[in-house]
């Protein structure tokens, strides 16, 4: 239901200034706290995630990965097989450069490798902004404008960047669109997703479109690796650390990778792997078993352009978060006078609040919530007392709570299933888990509830040994590092 907010009457509130200039209003009437009270409770004991269950999510992502490395299709994880067999181990010398295509714009990056003593001796990065009309135009068109922009990153290449005589550029492309990737430098566009609809891709090679369209600029450059983002974050940080064994990804969305015996995937027919291991890529966004979910969840998406896809990701991630919180909102705003008389329209509308709203609310600890006031009234138009803010921060909890310990248990589940295969090699050593994403790295609540989860289902001893560590921006170079760990040329170490 939308209804139009009417001016706040004279008599319902006294209007002051708050040292920022924001409007300030105090409720001088009823405060329907009670009628509100039985959505709180109802909403607290459908997000609950005690210890039983936890376990049985971690139980379920293990599962469902075992199922879903049998076979394709064997379960809502799509368990895919990234080729990466040679992981960085900083012996790596040399140029290399790599290209992240996964939204409205591209990134190009280079970087000087210098071997163990030297290690990264020099990176520099640019970034393209990919015009509209390119998003729905040919295949052709899309990727010569790419490999211009990557010609002409090329073409300021000096100081401290050398390549060695008689030997081409390499690139590590990272493709965040659905692919079936078919080696570690080659891949079959399924679709174009996040507003793409170029023609001619789907059902192709994206590496070789790439290697065509840089052969049509002259560039004198081929890709090495093919990797999603999730994979490039694993690399990134394992060049800077052998623990590395997973990665996760808590941004926007949601995804999680890790390295996987080859021994343990059924699937996995005729590739001979050097190392023994590969590393998976599970996209676990699409992940559903036993989460506790409320009917704001479930209307959510129904709502959605994805209708029964993607339910992890729409419980933990950060485009979700603050949807939710929005949406019980609404009911409470429908339910009672909370937030005055009538439903604003702001309020209304889908994604208006953002999680990054919830995050500066639940960082106020003025005490009279002066950030919470501002926000409720700028982002979505609500007047409220002290009380209804404190009810406000009592939903943002409840959801954010329950996406961090859901996103921890799933983790929990990823090194369940590693523990099994390598029979002790997890646990009993120290294991570290890269984190990328803005909802890790800026959502300190978030975060810690997901040390939590870990801690709890691991227990203190095991947990000691697992470190949860932030990565930041580690794809991009990841990409780069795995066209040296993949690369065509022999390394000089």
């Amino acid at each position: 239901m939308s209804v139009t907010a009417s001016p706040p009457s004279v008599r319902s509130f006294t209007l002051s200034r708050s040292p920022r200039g924001i409007p300030r209003f105090r409720m001088t009437v009823r405060s329907s706290v009670v009628s509100v009270a039985p959505i709180l409770t109802k909403l607290q004991k459908e997000c609950a995630t005690p210890l039983p269950v936890l376990r049985h999510v971690a139980d379920a992502m293990a599962a469902d990965m075992r199922a879903g490395l049998a076979v394709d299709g064997g379960s809502d994880l799509q368990m895919i097989l990234s080729y990466v067999d040679s992981l960085p181990t900083g012996n790596e010398k040399g140029l290399f450069y790599a290209l992240d295509l996964g939204g409205t714009n591209f990134r190009v990056l280079r970087v000087q490798l210098g071997g163990k003593d030297e290690r990264v001796v020099a990176t520099e990065f640019d970034q393209v902004s990919i015009p509209q009309e390119l998003m729905f135009g040919t295949s052709e068109e899309l990727f010569d404008f790419i490999a211009s922009g990557l010609a002409k990153f090329a073409k300021k290449e000096g100081g401290k960047y050398h390549l060695p005589r008689g030997r081409k550029r390499e690139i590590g492309f990272t493709f965040s669109f659905p692919v079936k990737q078919t080696s570690v430098d080659s891949g079959i566009l399924i679709k174009w997703t996040k507003g793409f609809a170029v023609s001619g891709t789907a059902g192709k090679d994206v590496v070789a479109c790439l290697n065509e369209a840089m052969q049509r600029q002259g560039l004198d450059m081929q890709v090495s690796a093919l990797v999603n983002d999730t994979v490039g974050t694993l690399a990134g940080a394992r060049y800077w650390d052998d623990d590395v064994m997973v990665a996760v990804i808590l941004g926007t969305g949601t995804n999680a990778c890790y390295v996987e015996c080859v021994d343990a995937i059924p699937k996995l027919k005729g590739h001979n792997s050097t190392s023994g291991r590969t590393i998976i890529n599970t996209e676990w966004g699409a992940f559903s078993n036993g989460l506790p979910l409320t009917q704001f969840d479930r209307e959510m998406d129904a709502e959605s352009i994805n209708p029964g896809e993607q339910i992890f990701e729409k419980t933990i991630s950060g485009m979700y978060l603050g949807e939710i919180v929005r949406r019980v909102l609404v009911k409470m705003a429908e339910a009672g006078d909370l937030f005055g008389e009538s439903v604003p329209e702001k309020l209304s509308t889908p994604f208006v609040l953002r999680t990054p709203d919830i995050c500066a609310m639940q960082q106020d600890n003025s005490q009279d919530l002066v950030d919470v006031e501002s926000i409720l009234y700028d982002v979505v138009g609500l007047k409220s007392n002290l009380n209804a803010r404190k009810i406000v921060l009592e939903v943002c909890d409840t959801i954010v709570k329950r996406g961090g310990r859901l996103a921890g248990a799933g983790i929990v589940g990823i090194l369940q299933k590693m523990e099994e295969e390598s029979k002790g090699l997890i646990y009993g050593k120290r294991t570290v888990v890269a984190m990328d994403g803005g909802l890790y790295e800026h959502f300190s609540q978030y975060r810690s509830y997901l040390q939590d989860a870990v801690t709890e289902l691991l227990g203190s001893e095991i947990s000691k040994n697992v470190v949860i560590e932030h990565t930041k921006d580690g794809s991009g170079i990841g990409a780069a590092l795995l066209a040296a760990s993949n690369s065509k040329y022999e390394h000089d170490f």
